[in-house]
C-alpha cells in the first residue's frame, strides 16, 4: 500500500484505536475484542512496553483485520523499529522532518504531530499528507475548522482527549479521522481483564458516527 492508500483506509474508517501502557501478554484479546467491536485501524504507541513485539505479533495475526500503525515515535530509529516490525503508518505528537523522510523512503504514511498552521505547512512542504492535530481536545474543533480554511489539502487525524461526546464535532469541523486512546482501550479496565469493554466502547463509538 502507497502512502495514498493508507490515508484512504483511515479516512473510511474514522477511528484510530490508540494502545497505550498495556501488557504485552494481552495483546491477542486486546486485539480480537477491537476487531469484535468493528474498529480497523489500530496504533500502538513507543510509550509501551514491548510496542514492536505486539506490533510484529499483530501484524503476523491479523493483518487481515486491521492497518496497524505505531503512535509515538520520536526519532528516526524508533521509526526504523516501528517500520521493521509491520507498521503501516507512523505517528508522532511531534513534528520531525527526519522521521517523515524515513517513512517516505519505506513507502510508510508518516503522520506528524502539529499544533500550529507553521508546523502544518512545514509537515506538507516535506511531504506528510495526513498530520496528526495534537492536542485537539484542548484546540477544540474550530481550530480544525479555521485551519482547513488556508491549508484544505491537509488530511487531519485528531488526537487527544477524543472521546464519544466530540468525536462528531471533530470530524464535522473538518477532521478525517480521530485518535482514541483510553475511551475505548481502557488500560484501568484491563487490569481486571475486562476485554468486553472495548468490544462495547468500541460499538458505542461507532454507533455515535452512524446517526449523521
Amino acid at each position: 500500500m502507497d502512502d495514498q492508500e493508507i490515508i484512504s483506509v483511515i479516512k473510511k474508517e474514522k477511528i484510530c484505536s490508540i494502545i497505550r501502557g498495556i501488557e504485552e501478554e494481552k495483546i491477542d484479546n486486546i486485539a480480537h475484542a477491537l476487531a469484535k467491536g468493528g474498529i480497523k485501524v489500530v496504533e500502538v504507541t513507543f510509550n509501551t512496553a514491548g510496542a514492536s513485539n505486539m506490533i510484529s505479533y499483530m501484524t503476523k495475526n491479523y493483518s487481515e483485520d486491521f492497518l496497524i500503525g505505531a503512535g509515538t515515535v520520536l526519532d528516526t530509529e524508533t521509526a526504523k523499529i516501528a517500520i521493521d516490525a509491520g507498521a503501516k503508518f507512523v505517528l508522532a505528537p511531534t513534528l520531525n522532518i527526519e522521521v517523515i523522510k524515513l517513512c517516505l523512503r519505506y513507502n510508510v504514511l508518516p503522520v506528524p504531530g502539529v499544533a500550529t498552521a507553521t508546523e502544518a505547512l512545514m509537515a506538507w512542504e516535506n511531504g506528510a499528507r495526513m498530520i496528526k492535530m495534537f492536542p485537539a481536545g484542548v484546540l477544540g474543533a474550530n481550530y480544525i475548522k479555521q485551519l482547513k480554511g488556508p491549508l484544505s489539502q491537509l488530511s487531519i487525524m485528531a488526537v487527544g482527549a477524543i472521546n464519544k461526546g466530540n468525536v462528531q464535532e471533530m470530524l464535522n469541523a473538518g477532521a478525517d479521522s480521530v485518535g482514541i486512546g483510553s475511551e475505548i482501550v481502557d488500560r484501568n479496565r484491563l487490569e481486571n481483564n475486562d476485554f468486553e469493554s472495548i468490544v462495547e466502547k468500541a460499538k458505542g463509538i461507532k454507533s455515535e458516527l452512524e446517526k449523521t
